[in-house]
């Protein structure tokens, strides 16, 4: 009884794991490219004030070459 408590509780706790999973390389870019309404250049990860985040280069509409960067654990702009 005892193994089948602890296969149970992995087996919840794998099946949670999604939850809190990162946004991804290609959430993050979409969540820039919605923000600037431009093409997607390039996607690292970087850290920014000590937090994980996307660092997202697009190029607008009107040439111009931006910068956002995307918050790894909320996937929001900062």
């Amino acid at each position: 009884m005892n193994s089948f408590a602890k296969l149970a509780c992995a087996l919840l706790l794998a099946a949670a794991a999604p939850a809190w999973a990162d946004v991804s390389r290609d959430d993050a870019a979409a969540v820039a490219q919605r923000a600037s309404g431009g093409r997607v250049l390039a996607v690292e990860r970087a850290e920014a004030g000590n937090r994980p985040v996307w660092r997202v280069k697009v190029v607008t509409r009107g040439g111009d070459v931006r910068v956002i960067l995307v918050d790894v654990a909320s996937g929001r702009t900062l």
